[in-house]
Parts: structure tokens; sequence; C-alpha cells
């Protein structure tokens, strides 16, 4: 049987230690683990060579998303932000296939026409993620932003973060009934609210995996999924294996009860 796609997004290993080695160093862990994908975080570049990293993870046998802080669309203008340009020139140099954003201040007012000629002149393929903000981050948005892009056939799919609905008490599960055939990637991570009322991302438990198991029943079969909750053990090989086999199995037994 195929396993889905795994990715770690290399913020999950923390910031600091990230900056400090460098996300190469991590591409030869993510292979021995037994992901896929590696999804490389624009706000924690140094001095990596895109070139250097895309040859690297190739000779691995890894594939590459880019995930860059751009928002799709800016507050007031109708045109796509002039930075997914950059965007996706730094997706394809990285060696990326997809590239990640967040969608920004939608409207009705904005041009699809201008985005398609863009992503026309690229091989990446877009991702637009549910962020944490209030203008980017609630379903609404996201439902007549998709409901254009089927209007207008564009090539372009979803980063679903089951977590980041939180962020606004927004509900995962109406949002992956309603967009999950638009989902091309999920991003995994368990959310807690700590004493002093900031909420953050933690790995997750039984009835974590249990809940995401469900929504990924409204999304292709296989669908790619990955990591972005804290990785953090002294055995880091070993914490990322048993995580990219966590995250493979999640919507396998859908699959298994089908071939019974």
């Amino acid at each position: 049987m195929n396993k889905p796609p795994v990715s770690i997004s290399l913020s999950s290993y923390g910031a600091d230690l990230v900056r400090q080695r460098g996300q190469g160093s991590f591409i030869e862990l993510l292979a021995a683990a037994g992901a896929t994908r590696i999804e490389w975080r624009e706000e924690l570049l140094t001095t990596e060579d895109p070139a250097q990293l895309a040859a690297d993870t190739q000779a691995q046998g890894l594939e590459s998303i880019y995930s860059s802080p751009t928002e799709l669309w800016l507050a007031g203008q109708s045109r796509p932000n002039p930075e997914l340009a950059d965007a996706l020139q730094h997706a394809q140099a990285f060696g990326a296939k997809w590239l990640k954003v967040s969608l920004g201040y939608f409207t009705d007012n904005n041009d699809l026409q201008a985005l398609a000629r863009q992503l026309s002149q690229s091989p990446v393929q877009l991702l637009v993620e549910n962020d944490q903000t209030l203008h980017g981050g609630r379903l609404e948005p996201f439902q007549r932003f998709f409901s254009a892009i089927e209007h207008h056939n564009l090539p372009v799919r979803m980063t679903f973060d089951i977590g980041n609905w939180q962020w606004q008490d927004q509900c995962a599960a109406s949002a992956a009934r309603l967009l999950g055939r638009h989902v091309g990637y999920v991003h995994c991570k368990a959310v807690t609210r700590r004493a002093d009322g900031k909420r953050v991302a933690i790995p997750p438990g039984a009835t974590d995996l249990h809940e995401w198991e469900q929504l990924l029943r409204h999304m292709a079969q296989g669908v790619m999924r990955a990591a972005e909750y804290p990785l953090q053990a002294e055995d880091l090989l070993q914490l990322t294996t048993d995580t990219v086999a966590t995250l493979a199995h999640l919507g396998q037994s859908r699959l298994e009860s089908a071939h019974v």
C-alpha cells in the first residue's frame, strides 16, 4: 500500500536551532526518517545557497515545499501582492514544486485574471494557507476565494492548517467539510492555551490524532501532510521517524477498510 507523502516544516525544530545549523543540515535527517518532502521556511533563512539545497534535496530523493510569509492579497489592492513574483522565483530556485503563502485580504474585487497570468509563467504550484489573522484565518473568505478559483479554473490548492483555525475560533471540522475538496497540503498541529492566554502549537495526543483522521475524510485520499509542531528531543532522528510514521498512517484506515 502506498503511503501518503509526509513533509516536515523545518520551523518544527525551533527557530534558533534551524538558524544556527542552517536548513540544509536537516535534509539527511528527514530522508533517513522516511519523510518524502521538506518544507523550507523563508523567515528562517540565513546564508543558505538555494541551488545547493535543491541539489542536495534531489540527491536524497526528497521533494520541496517553499513557505513564504507573503500574503497573496494586500488590503485595498485588486492585483496580487507584488511580492508573489519574487516568492515564486525563490521557490523555483530552491527546487520546490510548491509555494505556500497566506490568503491575505481577499475580496470580490480581486483580479483573478492577473493571478492566472502570473501563475501561468511559473512551474510552481501555489498553495494558499489559512493563517492566524482575522482577515486570513476565517472560513468565509476561503469559501469565496475557492469559489472564484473554481469559476476561473485556476491551478491553486489550499494548505489546510488544522491548528490555525483556533486562533479565530473557527471550527476545523466545518472548514474541512466545506473546503476539503480544494486541499492539496495539510499542516498538522495541536494547539493549547498557555496560562497567559496565548495559544501555542504542541505535539498531538491520541484525541488530536483521532480528530485529524476525521478531518482527512473530507480530503483527497493520500493528501500531502506535514508536521508543524515542536519536534524537540535528544534523538531527533527517532522522533522525526516516529512523527513521519504517525502522519503517514492518518487516513490509511479508510483505505485499508476499503480493501477488506
